[in-house]
């Protein structure tokens, strides 16, 4: 399974499938998932700290760094399946939703090349 080939909705029922499994439906309520999500990618920017710009296109080359950067970008992205299935959110319309009003705020002839 990779990108190209797997939907959403495959994800969201592998996801789902490994919490009824376990029987942690009760802890996979929208404020624990959502601190969740919060403490995984804070666990994720870790990687990050300290480093300095201009090391950071060398991470990519760390294997071993790769490694650890894939599992908590994989743990952020479970919590986020869990959190879209568990509140009935369909995560392709609400993302493509986001990006039409992103569109509007930012137009690409005034934000090109700089943030504000």
């Amino acid at each position: 399974m990779d990108d190209k080939t797997a939907s959403i909705e495959q994800l969201k029922q592998i996801m789902d499938r490994f919490v009824s499994e376990r029987d942690w439906e009760p802890f996979h309520d929208p404020k624990n998932l959502s601190a969740s999500i919060a403490i995984e990618a804070a666990e994720l920017m870790e990687h990050f700290q300290w480093l300095r710009t201009d090391e950071l296109a060398a991470v990519k080359d760390d294997p071993e760094a790769m490694v650890a950067i894939r599992e908590e970008i994989a743990d952020v992205f479970a919590y986020v399946l869990s959190f879209a299935s568990t509140m009935n959110i369909d995560l392709a319309s609400a993302f493509a939703a986001k990006m039409e009003r992103n569109a509007i705020k930012y137009p690409a002839e005034k934000f090109k090349g700089r943030f504000r």
